[in-house]
């Protein structure tokens, strides 16, 4: 045998598309698969990208990791299925979906038709699909597109609706009204995952406030924030129990004396402001607390119980004064303590990051609008005794860059907590290279873990599957985890479980003898985090179909992706599959780095 003529100077890119063109015609990637049916199966997740987006340098460098291992299996003899998944759901759709029909926020998209909205959505997920198909080919990748799976494909939603009602029976789903990080402009709270993305944390100035608090024994407290904005609000002053609080005396030209109190190890830190006055004692913070104090505005002057020192654990003296001004409707922290001794939460604000009427004087401005004309009344009265600014990092909205609020509102959780040690034991199982992430990066996310909060107040996404009755006097919740059950109690054929589709699904409320109040859906629908992490049994559609396959193939074999996955798609699908299956979801898990541009930042 002859050996075949070579080009001396080949063209590498003719070369691939030649290569490229016999597989497609000889299907060989297929009959790679199907020669090795009655082989042992080795279980590859790739895990879905946001379908609304061109692939980036990070896809291609995870590609090749990909295509690799599944190839190595191949010709270790084993059947490996790769197919390919699309994410296409959530934030992403929606605010490209707004900016190409100029409509934002609740009450436009509502009147425009959350039918056409979502339709609009649709169609903006699939748009790039082509040009994936491209991209992943063209670098060599064998994956199967005639196959794919998509989380917006009703038999995906239908095992996502199963998945939430099996959490729910197991007591692991909630309501709860508490502070989260929150888009204003988006107008949905966000989870700790989407706030702990690449790119969420970027500098930002803001003003440094230092205000007096007239404590009812004489003396004046001081407070620092670097949001101006949530003094309306204040309810309480938070000090640490076992800091030493300096009283410092000064006295002006009539002879008349006024005390201050801050933290003693941060009077350096305020040497200018008190140049003129002496320390006449010290206390502890435990020495404080139960004083109350003149609120600094009259709107929520009749709160009960409110406007005292409380102690908290997290104060501290590294920065401001050792006393730290609390708003329970602003500050998952401050929530907690006030809550803990009966100060209820009070939120004033809107969907849209506007004061409510309950802040009469700036009623509709938005917060960080607010914030100069705060500051301008402050010092008018004289209760600022320092205003300067603030670099620091904070966190923005992962899809709309805007800068995020924290804010108290109603969401739907999975109690993590209750199950948080077994995901720590569980993770023991898993292989993780490299090896240090297992305790590292994931094994202390998992460790702090907290419940998560799996509702948006959006229009594009997997519907909470819950029906509440729509008169609290008549109180019934139900929670549907299939279509057959969702067409048995409504009696109608259910053939989409978007909105606006399944909102229209109403019934009368059985356990009101009058008849006249009715089961309605609750608005919100899932964070598509939640969808993705559950890529393993939904892509099948389990338990619905292919059970037995699911259950003798779980946990997969291996998954890729980049390092910031352990606070997203790891995650996700770590929680579920230990709160549903009791197991991880994955064996063996290669984690690599970022792909950063001459500019040092990231590439995607």
């Amino acid at each position: 045998m002859t050996y075949p003529t070579v080009q001396p100077q080949p063209s590498f890119p003719a070369v691939e598309r030649e290569v490229l063109a016999f597989w497609d015609g000889d299907r060989t990637f297929e009959a790679s698969v199907e020669a090795r049916r009655d082989a042992d199966e080795y279980v590859f997740y790739d895990g879905p990208p946001f379908a609304n987006g061109l692939p980036h340098y990070g896809h291609l460098l995870t590609g090749f990791v990909k295509d690799a291992v599944p190839r190595y299996r191949t010709m270790r003899g084993q059947q490996v299925h790769r197919r390919f998944g699309w994410d296409c759901h959530g934030l992403p759709a929606e605010v490209v979906a707004e900016k190409e029909l100029g409509v934002s926020g609740h009450p436009a998209i509502t009147k425009f038709g959350i039918d056409k909205f979502n339709d609009a959505c649709r169609t903006s997920v699939l748009r790039f699909t082509d040009d994936w198909h491209r991209y992943v080919t063209r670098q060599a990748r064998w994956v199967d597109f005639e196959n794919d799976y998509k989380t917006l494909d009703t038999s995906y939603m239908e095992s996502v609706m199963w998945a939430f009602k099996t959490l729910w029976d197991k007591g692991l789903i909630y309501e709860g009204f508490r502070v989260l990080a929150y888009c204003w402009r988006c107008e949905t709270p966000l989870s700790n995952t989407e706030t702990r993305m690449d790119d969420v944390y970027r500098d930002r100035q803001d003003p440094a406030l230092t205000v007096q608090f007239q404590l009812d024994s004489g003396e004046k407290i001081l407070a620092w924030t670097t949001t101006p904005w949530t003094l309306p609000s204040n309810l309480a002053l938070a000090v640490g129990a076992d800091i030493d609080y300096a009283v410092m005396q000064e006295t002006d030209a009539d002879g008349a004396t006024q005390r201050y109190i801050l933290a003693e190890a941060r009077l350096g830190a305020y040497e200018k402001e008190f140049a003129g006055a002496t320390q006449v004692g010290v206390l502890k913070g435990a020495d404080l607390v139960g004083r109350h104090y003149t609120p600094l505005f009259p709107y929520f002057a009749d709160t009960p119980t409110a406007f005292h020192v409380l102690a908290a654990d997290f104060v501290s003296t590294e920065d401001g004064t050792g006393v730290v001004h609390l708003a329970p409707g602003f500050g998952e922290e401050d929530q907690n303590v006030c809550n803990a001794v009966g100060i209820p939460t009070i939120c004033p604000m809107d969907e849209h990051g506007r004061y409510t009427s309950e802040v009469s004087t700036w009623a509709g401005v938005h917060v960080f609008d607010a914030n100069p004309l705060i500051v301008k009344e402050l010092k008018a009265r004289g209760v600022v005794v320092r205003h300067d600014s603030y670099d620091h990092s904070y966190p923005h909205c992962w899809r709309c860059a805007e800068p995020l609020v924290y804010r108290a509102i109603s969401s739907w959780f999975v109690q993590v907590t209750a199950f948080r040690d077994r995901m720590v034991e569980l993770n023991q199982q898993i292989r993780w290279v490299p090896e240090h992430i297992k305790e590292g990066s994931f094994g202390k996310w998992l460790a702090n873990a907290r419940d998560w909060s799996i509702s948006r107040n959006r229009f594009w996404g997997s519907p909470i599957p819950v029906w509440r009755s729509d008169n609290p006097e008549y109180p019934r919740i139900d929670v549907y985890g299939s279509i057959a059950d969702l067409q048995r109690d409504f009696g109608v054929e259910v053939t989409d479980l978007h909105r606006p589709y399944v909102d229209d699904l109403v019934r009368p409320n059985p356990d009101d003898p009058t008849g006249l109040s009715s089961m309605r859906r609750v608005p919100e629908v899932l964070d598509c985090w939640f969808e993705s992490g559950s890529m393993p049994f939904a892509q099948v559609h389990y338990p619905f179909e292919n059970a037995e396959w699911f259950e003798s193939h779980y946990p997969g074999d291996f998954i890729v992706e980049y390092i910031g996955q352990t606070r997203g798609w790891f995650y996700t699908l770590h929680v579920l599959a230990t709160a549903l299956f009791d197991r991880p979801s994955f064996n063996t898990c290669v984690s690599h780095g970022i792909v950063l541009g001459d500019d040092g930042q990231k590439m995607s």
